[in-house]
């Protein structure tokens, strides 16, 4: 599976720019997945992508409040629907692998059974996989990414100018602490 790219995110910028970076980053991370995830002999495309929709739509609905509710919503739910497809599909794919697994050190007399389940996973791959890529169809056709992207953008617009007076902000330039910035006694401004 693979790694969660970092988000590196600042304490001090505002909610809407985190929210936009993370949800930019978990949205190429879901759709990086997408090529041959249909392949069935490559079973950890499928768990990769998986993974990456829970990340998404954890992300999704923590940075929930950064977003127009309508279009927030419609694509919170073609998320949801996209993972419940990869997880119709993942889930024989775990048995098939099981079984297999168990077949190899079985008694003889149990590989018959252990044979019609695992056709029965096969079974039940092939109609998730059909699940799977109606639902990949269906993200590519309403612009899934794209409408993910454009949630992101939105939440950039909506992040207020500090104000010239605002003794908290910073220089968006080089990252030090503006001039009028007084930290508490205790704490050290360098400090990363």
């Amino acid at each position: 599976m693979a790694k969660a790219r970092d988000v590196p995110l600042d304490p001090f910028e505002p909610y809407a720019a985190a929210a936009a970076r993370v949800v930019r980053v978990r949205a190429q991370e879901l759709f990086d997945h997408a090529e041959g995830v249909l392949d069935t002999e490559d079973i950890e495309r499928v768990h990769a992508m998986r993974v990456a929709s829970r990340r998404l739509r954890a992300v999704l609905e923590i940075f929930a409040p950064c977003f127009p509710a309508r279009p927030f919503r419609s694509a919170l739910k073609d998320v949801k629907a996209l993972a419940d497809a990869l997880g119709e599909r993942r889930d024989p794919d775990v048995h098939i692998d099981a079984m297999e697994r168990h077949a190899a050190g079985a008694p003889d007399e149990h590989g018959a059974g252990i044979a019609l389940l695992i056709a029965d996973q096969r079974s039940r791959q092939a109609t998730g996989n059909e699940v799977l890529a109606a639902e990949l169809a269906r993200a590519q056709e309403t612009d899934l990414d794209g409408r993910l992207q454009w949630l992101a953008d939105h939440a950039e617009t909506q992040i207020p100018a500090p104000a010239e007076d605002d003794p908290e902000a910073f220089e968006a330039a080089d990252g030090e602490l503006d001039p009028g910035f007084a930290a508490p006694a205790d704490e050290d401004p360098e400090t990363p």
